[in-house]
């Protein structure tokens, strides 16, 4: 284990380690309020494929941000979750939401 000091650099080569990538902010983005099936994510992020989402899904259970509950019953029903280090991540989301906004307003002004 290192004993160097952790700068900003590395500090934000660690979250987007975790968060990097073009689906996983909007995966985290659909189940902010309430677990969500599968079939559900897919349908509020058509352009992701099943395997793909299903990929995205496993890294962040892997990362301990998404927890998959699956009730064992037939036909299958599993739902994905944030874990409770997972929800420390929603502060982002308004900040994410603002700077978007603001970001394309500088976008129509540049027109």
């Amino acid at each position: 284990m290192s004993t160097a000091p952790k700068d900003g650099t590395h500090l934000v080569k660690v979250t987007l380690g975790v968060l990097g990538g073009k689906w996983k902010i909007l995966i985290l983005w659909n189940i902010r309020d309430r677990p969500q099936r599968l079939s559900e994510l897919k349908r509020l992020i058509p352009a992701i494929s099943e395997k793909m989402l299903i990929q995205q899904l496993r890294e962040l259970e892997k990362d301990g941000i998404v927890h998959r509950h699956d009730y064992g019953e037939m036909p299958p029903r599993v739902e994905y979750s944030f874990t409770a280090h997972g929800e420390t991540l929603k502060p982002i989301f308004p900040v994410l939401c603002s700077w978007g906004e603001m970001h394309l307003k500088h976008l129509e002004q540049d027109k």
